[in-house]
């Protein structure tokens, strides 16, 4: 995200000394993208950021996918997944369950109520929505408060842990989980990294921290999500436990166009028509092979003989991923969709609404719903979590029937 951001006490030039008070040096690291080529920031700790004291595996949750042959339509409910309480003992990180993925993105759900241990994703972005709960996200740039509401975008190895709010709801999380980094639509940025005019949102609607997190301590654990093959490989993936020599958070000040920042939906402006807009109008971030997009609260079409719901369509180059989290979704009436859902609707297979939802639709001009959509150029495979919660009727709605 090209947008300057100076938080703290850095120095007044770049890879030069800066010691505090006592006269101690601070640590300067160069956190940057694309092998120095794309967006960085530099950060100045107190301490050493390299100095590990250990090492040791860590068993990551369960990542094996299943192929979806023979080809179907799914409905996942998303709810089932975390039942009674036990969501109260289980954290945000640890606690994911793998619900779908490919080679480029894997999407978990969570439902959490405790801390979660320092983490780091060296794999890729995170993008998470959250679905209901409150808290903070505590970051080595600093403390990111998200709600209800927020996508919070992590970049890749960023230091971080999850601290759900105990007087809120439960966090129910969304974890869209990249394998290379996430960002703005390129058609809504300038050459140089500027939001658009036309673009949906502007630099004003994302939040990064706003000021430094400074912890002490000693021989702290970080667990770290890396690339690897081996025994304790999932899917190319494995997990190790790195215990640092001082606190990870002992950053006194950086600055730069790569940090962690919340962009809340309610601050999405919905593009709209006089006839039905593609899903590109939706859309609110990239990365490599998938589209982020976002079904706001909107007006619809008002041409006169408009049909408000989508058209039939069939995804050639990809996969289409919906999570129904509020509201009442018009074109999927009559499917047993409903809030915590998820639709996947693969390549290869055509698709739209339910039949009673288009003539239900015509005449309105605003729907009431929020969904989160990703669209993948290859195929996704089911987590252990979509095996789990499948409402196994779905794929015969359209035709009235059921097997």
């Amino acid at each position: 995200m090209a947008y300057y951001q100076r938080i703290g006490s850095v120095p007044p030039k770049r890879h030069t000394q800066f010691r505090a008070d006592d006269g101690s040096l601070r640590r300067e690291e160069l956190m940057g993208e694309e092998g120095f080529s794309s967006d960085s920031s530099l950060l100045y700790h107190r301490g050493v950021p390299s100095a590990i004291v250990d090492s040791q595996v860590w068993d990551l949750p369960d990542l094996e996918t299943t192929s979806n042959h023979p080809l179907l339509p799914r409905h996942l409910r998303l709810p089932e997944l975390f039942q009674d309480a036990e969501w109260e003992k289980t954290d945000p990180v640890t606690g994911r369950r793998l619900v779908l993925g490919n080679a480029d993105v894997r999407i978990s759900y969570v439902v959490a109520g405790e801390p979660s241990p320092y983490y780091r994703n060296a794999v890729g972005d995170e993008c998470v929505f959250v679905q209901s709960g409150a808290g903070t996200v505590e970051t080595v740039f600093g403390v990111v408060p998200f709600r209800s509401g927020d996508y919070v975008v992590l970049p890749r190895a960023t230091t971080h842990r999850w601290v759900p709010s105990a007087d809120a709801d439960p966090l129910r999380a969304y974890v869209i989980e990249s394998n290379s980094h996430v960002a703005p639509p390129r058609r809504y940025l300038s050459r140089y990294g500027q939001l658009l005019e036309h673009a949906p949102y502007c630099e004003r609607d994302l939040h990064a921290p706003g000021e430094p997190l400074l912890v002490d301590g000693d021989d702290v654990e970080v667990l770290v999500k890396h690339r690897g093959s081996g025994p304790h490989s999932q899917s190319g993936l494995v997990g190790s436990r790195l215990t640092y020599a001082t606190h990870p958070f002992d950053v006194v000040g950086w600055d730069g166009c790569l940090y962690p920042y919340t962009f809340h939906v309610s601050d999405f402006e919905p593009i709209t028509g006089r006839v039905h807009q593609p899903p590109p109008v939706h859309q609110v971030f990239e990365s490599t092979n998938f589209v982020v997009c976002t079904f706001c609260p909107r007006k619809v079409d008002y041409h006169p003989l408009a049909i408000p719901v989508p058209y039939y369509h069939s995804n050639v180059d990809s996969d289409e991923v919906m999570f129904y989290v509020d509201g009442d979704y018009e074109a999927r009436k009559g499917s047993g969709i409903d809030r915590g859902s998820i639709s996947l609707h693969p390549g290869g297979y055509a698709h739209g609404p339910q039949p009673s939802a288009i003539e239900a639709s015509l005449g309105a001009d605003y729907f009431d719903e929020l969904a989160v959509m990703v669209d993948t150029f290859r195929p996704l495979e089911l987590g252990e979590a979509a095996l789990a919660c499948e409402d196994t009727a779905y794929a015969w709605t359209w035709a009235g029937r059921r097997r």
